[in-house]
């Protein structure tokens, strides 16, 4: 097959079926429904030859500063042919001018060095059979009014303005909150994921809270298949590691683009992110 062959489309929800195939063919954990919520959040790029998906990448756009690229694949078969290329010229395309982020395996490192990314630090994915978690005192399940505050503390933790991210896993998933004198002061999102649930954002202004929130979250859930995705300086990982959540991989949190952050905030803390939505989305 040619190059020339392989054309670049809109990824469109037809396209799910064939990406969940590549996804299952490089042993990602991704059921149909992560899939269809990444391009609900973002926009998507199939390649395609006579309908079928060779190749995929989106760019899930987070306000006017920031984006995330990710999904991207190729067909093991494809591989070669400049497609893994041309999916990330249309993803930072249509990023457009924003700061980029994107998690990185080994082997992708060299593509994305050579579009500009840098390393900004490591990521450490945890996952197992969850052992017995007593709940916390402190913490409690999110109500409707709480949404608003967790937008707020989550982009003033990571920089990006992900009020439909935080809205899809209030809708679709839990949030739980810490409050103090009346104000959500972190929280922590829940939601299913590949073969079980996937724990992340979880933002707080210390790892002590961190760890509380992640334990409500936990609570209840022994012998269940769970998920959590935090960065090397979090502290977490032995922690997360004696709970039964093994340390399995990561990758390599890479920006291009990258613009000074906006410190300013009318929060009397700093909150940080213990955890991601995932590698993905941040």
């Amino acid at each position: 097959m040619l190059a020339s062959q392989i054309d670049l489309v809109e990824f469109k929800p037809h396209h799910l079926e064939g990406a969940l195939a590549l996804s299952q063919q490089a042993q990602w954990p991704h059921r149909i429904e992560d899939w269809a919520m990444g391009s609900s959040l973002s926009k998507g790029v199939a390649a395609v030859h006579r309908d079928r998906v060779l190749g995929t990448a989106m760019a899930t756009l987070y306000g006017d500063d920031v984006a995330t690229i990710n999904m991207v694949i190729v067909d093991e078969a494809m591989r070669g042919l400049g497609i893994g290329k041309r999916l990330m010229d249309f993803a930072l395309n249509a990023a457009s001018g924003r700061e980029c982020r994107l998690v990185a395996t080994q082997d992708g490192l060299p593509l994305y060095q050579k579009l500009g990314f840098r390393e900004a630090h490591r990521i450490v994915q945890h996952q197992g059979l969850i052992s017995s978690v007593p709940p916390p005192d402190g913490v409690e399940w999110a109500n409707a009014s709480d949404v608003a505050e967790c937008m707020s503390l989550d982009h003033a933790a990571c920089g990006m303005d992900r009020r439909d991210l935080i809205t899809y896993l209030a809708n679709n998933g839990r949030l739980a909150v810490i409050r103090r004198d009346d104000r959500v002061v972190g929280f922590g999102a829940i939601r299913r994921f590949g073969r079980g649930e996937v724990i992340g954002p979880v933002v707080a202004e210390n790892a002590s809270e961190a760890r509380m929130l992640l334990s409500f979250l936990l609570a209840g859930k022994q012998g269940q298949f769970l998920r959590v995705d935090t960065s090397e300086q979090s502290g977490l990982a032995l922690w997360l590691t004696e709970l039964g959540l093994s340390h399995v991989g990561g990758g390599i949190a890479m920006v291009r683009d990258g613009k000074p952050r906006d410190t300013t905030t009318t929060q009397t803390f700093a909150p940080q992110t213990f955890a991601l939505a995932s590698q993905a989305l941040g």
